[in-house]
């Protein structure tokens, strides 16, 4: 990794430090799947910094910048996305989701944005975790020209973490009930970040 990679998680990893937090709702009890959208990961994982999470980043070279500074927070870093490894991701993170926080972005790793994926509620299922979606809102930022919109959090801003409540999913949910539960979360994560699409 080059000098700039470095330097740039060191100032993330230092940024990051002065952060301030506002939860609504409730904290997720342990273990749980937690969802959010790809723009907003940096504040979120940093939250559950030391916490026993588990962290989804694709193999991209961007994704080897987000898992060195994962690291620094103490994840388990799983590499891969549903394009690229899919399969093997998947089974890791119904294996390791009851040990922990499974922090996933539903929308990653390309996109489309602000649209959910089925691994997050695949995922709580058959692990038979709760999921918990979780809206971001952040009052100091920069909005990176990028597809996700990505949140460049500026030094002491104030995070506001929006929590939903727990879904479980039952075991014999056929395709169409777990197509349908999908779009109703969607519905409810983009409601949580005040997204209107």
């Amino acid at each position: 990794m080059s000098f700039k990679h470095r330097f740039a998680i060191f100032i993330l990893n230092l940024i990051s430090k002065t952060w301030r937090y506002e939860i609504h709702g409730n904290v997720p009890n342990c273990p749980a799947v937690i969802a959010f959208w790809h723009g907003t990961m940096l504040p979120i994982w940093k939250f559950f910094d030391k916490k026993n999470a588990f962290a989804v980043v694709s193999l991209s070279k961007d994704g080897e910048i987000l898992t060195q500074l994962l690291k620094k927070w103490k994840f388990t870093v799983l590499r891969g996305s549903s394009s690229r490894n899919g399969k093997e991701v998947l089974q890791d993170m119904i294996e390791l989701a009851p040990k922990g926080y499974l922090l996933i972005t539903p929308d990653g790793p390309q996109g489309p944005i602000y649209r959910m994926k089925a691994g997050a509620v695949i995922t709580s299922q058959r692990a038979e975790i709760p999921l918990v979606l979780a809206g971001i809102k952040v009052k100091n930022k920069i909005i990176l020209n990028s597809w996700d919109r990505f949140y460049l959090v500026m030094p002491f801003a104030k995070i506001i973490l929006d929590f939903s409540n727990e879904y479980n999913f039952k075991k014999d949910f056929s395709k169409q009930e777990i197509d349908e539960k999908i779009s109703l979360l969607e519905i409810e994560l983009n409601q949580l970040n005040r997204i209107s699409i």
